[in-house]
């Protein structure tokens, strides 16, 4: 099972970037967005934190959370069942006169009084928009060895069409970051954050009632920009493999690229499990007359028809003589005998009837909402 060893405790903002991806979050958080087959997006950052030791996680919930405790349970699966410590989620404020937090910094407002009563001596705060499998007693290493006031991971890249007016760029210089920039619109490649944060708990204590005393909101904005000059903020460049959840189209280009079996290893490297809800299904069935190919296909499905470059989740049916091409398939979506399916992205219980041809393109594939038959 997971080590438990690393002086941090996790900080995740499920509802972080929600509205990237208006189509997937209308009854879900961005964090638990299904992806790659049979995870959700908050498992990647949540296996990598108790991969590395972290014990103690927070999940700091706005809106539409019941998916993702649905998901999440007791946190068995992440062996964050504990008495001390373990899987905390933390729900938003019931006083009817205060209104949900916009801000990490309102976010953490609330959490001021649970972080004075614990033990760790660090706070790695992230969201659940990238999909990375990394080690993060390496980030823990590299702050203390800085004696950094804050280190921000970010990652050298473009900045994604979707996130044109939600992102933040650094300027990073001898590793120490000069400049963050809010909304990024320069082309090319940019010092990209990946919005994961590591700092002391009693700075960040301090940071949240200072800030809440002056009506701040953001903590990027509002915290870290204006004082990088008092601050010691430090870079932390990843190199790895990530997978950036920007709109419906990067949603559907990052599913696709997990066929390329390097690009799978890189993000489930055998050392490094991600762990996900257990649902015990049997395994797939393959008719005798079925045919797949380049297909990525989780546990329960039943396959009858005709598959090519796809990524199905649990419990998908593809009834004898359906064709599906280059398509994203949730949790028990059906096909049915006759159905020609491509470049399409179905939500969970979706029925495509029989003999229908519904069709989008590699550019615009077409999204089927929850529950809907077509």
């Amino acid at each position: 099972m997971v080590k438990s060893n690393a002086d941090a405790l996790g900080i995740i903002f499920p509802n972080a970037h929600d509205t990237l991806l208006p189509e997937l979050v209308s009854e879900r958080t961005m964090a638990s967005v299904p992806f790659a087959g049979r995870y959700r997006m908050i498992d990647f950052v949540l296996s990598s934190m108790v991969n590395a030791g972290l014990s103690n996680v927070s999940i700091v919930v706005k809106q539409n959370y019941h998916s993702l405790m649905d998901h999440l349970g007791a946190g068995r699966e992440w062996d964050l069942t504990r008495k001390r410590g373990g899987l905390n989620l933390v729900p938003p404020y019931a006083e009817a006169n205060v209104k949900r937090y916009t801000g990490r910094v309102e976010a953490l407002a609330s959490l001021v009084d649970f972080l004075k009563d614990q033990k760790e001596e660090y706070v790695i705060m992230c969201d659940a928009a990238v999909a990375f499998n990394f080690d993060f007693s390496k980030l823990i290493e590299a702050h203390m060895e800085s004696n950094a006031d804050v280190t921000v991971m970010y990652q050298r890249r473009t900045v994604p069409e979707g996130m044109k007016e939600d992102n933040y760029t650094l300027k990073v210089q001898d590793g120490r970051v000069t400049e963050l920039l809010i909304n990024d619109y320069r082309p090319g490649v940019q010092n990209l954050s990946m919005n994961v944060y590591i700092i002391q708990r009693e700075s960040l204590i301090t940071m949240i009632n200072d800030a809440s005393i002056r009506g701040l909101t953001y903590f990027e904005k509002d915290i870290l920009s204006r004082n990088l000059e008092l601050l010691n903020v430090q870079g932390y460049e990843y190199t790895g493999y990530t997978a950036w959840i920007a709109d419906r189209k990067t949603y559907f280009e990052e599913n696709m690229r997990l066929l390329d079996p390097k690009n799978l290893d890189a993000l489930f490297p055998e050392d490094m499990p991600v762990y996900t809800k257990v649902h015990d299904n049997a395994p797939t069935r393959y008719a005798m007359d079925s045919h797949v190919k380049n297909s990525m296909v989780a546990d329960g499905c039943i396959i009858e028809g005709e598959i090519e470059n796809c990524v199905l989740f649990r419990g998908v049916k593809v009834k004898k003589g359906a064709k599906v091409k280059n398509c994203v398939l949730m949790q028990n979506t059906v096909v049915e005998p006759g159905a020609e399916v491509e470049y399409v992205v179905t939500d969970k219980n979706v029925k495509i009837t029989a003999d229908k041809k519904l069709a989008g393109t590699d550019t615009f594939p077409v999204y089927v909402t929850k529950g809907r038959t077509v």
